[in-house]
């Protein structure tokens, strides 16, 4: 559903909307909307999900957004040029904030609101009964564990025909899974073993045979984590280890794990406490869901048919656009091109990490990942995109090279004066520095990469014309090869080396900006008239009420001429 081509269908039908009277709303059907969700029928807010923003952007209907930052908040000219941005990008706003274009709930967060409306569509009465009720919504469904097949924890009892399903004693644990399993032959491998089965009954000492199903791997990871705290103690668990550690500050998984896995390990959290093992009932302080690696399909045979899945490896494409074909390799035959799906073993539309290393390097594959797409949404991965990282790597490492011989030796100290360009690029690198390590805090690793790409090219672009404009280089050099150090560590070394450095650039702390450099002595600011933009203007940071009037009014004369 996260990945799939938002589609919908106009009913033609119109609702009533619950607080707006004369007001109508369209009814769509959609493919992204559970039937099992509530009623199945939901009251879409485009311009704060992405899924109905993807949705209402495809079919043209209205992105009005109704929360706002609390940060633009105090300061109406603020809020008009927030709300001027998000009408020309191309995300909803997913963030906390007030309401706005909201009536009745403006001002309010988004809880507050929450509860308002549903009170009042508690308060009305239609037919005998409530506009609307609260429900909760349970998604958690039974969690069978067994699974049939080698790898696994072992399930640790043992099946008597006397005595039924026996523990196994804790000084036979842990239960070890033979290293002779055959997995030559469909079925699971335990089941089959001609001797790692067979035990006596821990009770009678009678022939009795090991449960050879294993535990799903849900089970193990959602505790490893009091282990990790303690891993080499005796007890499963030391108490004041863990206690000392958890909870554990950050929880990274994909749209599986935050619904299923992250429960689990809750649950295994309230049971452990309540066993004495941990003294936490949350395990986990802060939750980051990221997106998932999609890829088109490939199949051999007619649009819609049962042929085989081909892999990407397998498929030679020709073409681009409307034109666009792809060929199976082997044959020849023209084959399918199907939707953007998940990464998947039985779609085979997977791409093989290691043909993309040995092509390309580990670092061109990681720097892609991290620069395609905000990691909270899905990536397409796309050969174009892999040798578009390639090609920045190559221009890093001439970036460097080629300055190398111009460059005052590493650990020169700062000349006496500098020009204004070896100023302003100086003010460039430090900005990069002080809103990359921002973004890298945040999890916005896409919008770092954007503003290495920007440093590179101001790098690029910097002709030093003195002794201070070469010392300014070598520093933003210097920097921006270790602001890519977490991104692409083995150029980044190699880099580190080339100029000069000492020691391997993993060791050194990471950069920090002067703060002399990233405060602004100008800022542009937009003149608006009724509500519509006029001007542009660019005022000191320290103008006072009247300079910044009369700027303004002077640039309005300007643009529409004396009255």
């Amino acid at each position: 559903i996260e990945t799939a081509e938002k589609m919908g269908y106009d009913t033609g039908l119109t609702v009533a909307h619950p607080f707006r009277d004369g007001e109508t709303l369209p009814v769509y059907v959609a493919n992204f909307v559970l039937m099992d969700y509530g009623t199945g029928a939901i009251f879409g807010c485009p311009a704060h999900d992405q899924r109905d923003y993807d949705f209402a952007s495809k079919y043209r209907l209205p992105i009005i957004p109704v929360v706002a930052p609390l940060d633009v908040m105090d300061n109406n000219g603020d809020l008009i040029a927030w709300i001027a941005q998000f009408e020309s990008g191309d995300e909803a706003y997913l963030d906390d904030g007030q309401l706005i274009n909201s009536e009745f709930l403006d001002g309010m967060d988004v809880a507050a609101a929450k509860e308002e409306v549903a009170r009042r569509l508690e308060s009305v009465t239609i037919a005998g009964a409530p506009q609307a009720r609260r429900q909760v919504n349970y998604r958690l469904r039974d969690w069978g564990i067994s699974r049939q097949r080698y790898w696994g924890c072992p399930i640790p009892v043992i099946h008597c025909p006397d005595h039924g399903v026996v523990p196994v004693p804790d000084a036979d644990l842990p239960v070890r899974l033979p290293d002779d399993g055959a997995l030559d032959k469909p079925g699971n491998p335990l089941d089959r073993h001609p001797t790692w089965k067979h035990v006596a009954c821990p009770v009678c000492g009678k022939p009795a045979t090991r449960e050879t199903d294993t535990m799903d791997t849900f089970v193990d990871s959602s505790w490893y984590f009091v282990r990790f705290t303690a891993p080499h103690v005796a007890t499963p668990t030391d108490r004041a280890a863990a206690d000392g550690w958890l909870p554990v500050n950050q929880y990274i998984g994909g749209i599986e794990h935050a619904i299923l896995h992250l429960l689990y390990s809750r649950f295994f959290a309230r049971a452990m406490k309540a066993t004495g093992h941990i003294g936490i009932d949350e395990p986990f302080d802060g939750l980051f869901t990221q997106g998932m690696v999609v890829h088109e399909t490939y199949r051999a045979g007619s649009e819609g048919g049962n042929g085989r899945w081909l892999s990407p490896a397998e498929v030679r494409i020709e073409g681009d656009g409307p034109e666009r074909r792809a060929y199976d390799i082997e044959t020849g035959d023209e084959v399918t091109i199907g939707g953007i799906e998940k990464m998947s073993k039985s779609k085979r539309n997977t791409v093989d990490p290691s043909d993309i290393m040995a092509s390309y390097g580990a670092d061109t594959a990681r720097w892609f990942m991290l620069s395609d797409s905000p990691p909270e949404r899905d990536m397409e991965w796309t050969d174009a995109g892999v040798e578009g990282a390639w090609r920045f790597t190559q221009r890093l490492w001439r970036l460097v090279g080629e300055n190398l011989a111009a460059l005052p030796p590493a650990g020169a100290p700062l000349p006496g004066e500098l020009s204004e360009g070896a100023l302003e690029l100086r003010r460039a690198v430090h900005k990069t520095v002080d809103t990359c390590g921002d973004d890298l805090e945040q999890f916005r690793f896409n919008r770092a990469v954007a503003r290495i790409y920007e440093l590179a090219n101001t790098l690029g672009a910097f002709k030093a014309a003195d002794a201070g404009g070469q010392w300014a280089l070598r520093e933003g050099l210097e920097l921006l090869v270790r602001l890519i150090g977490p991104m692409m560590p083995h150029l980044a070394e190699e880099l580190w080396q080339q100029l000069g450095q000492d020691g391997y650039l993993v060791d050194a702390a990471w950069p920090s900006a002067d703060a002399s450099l990233v405060s602004d002595e100008k800022a542009t600011l937009a003149v608006q008239v009724n509500g519509k933009k006029r001007a542009t203007i660019s005022l000191s940071v320290d103008a006072g009420e009247d300079e910044a009037k009369a700027t303004a009014l002077a640039a309005i004369t300007c643009i529409s001429g004396p009255p």
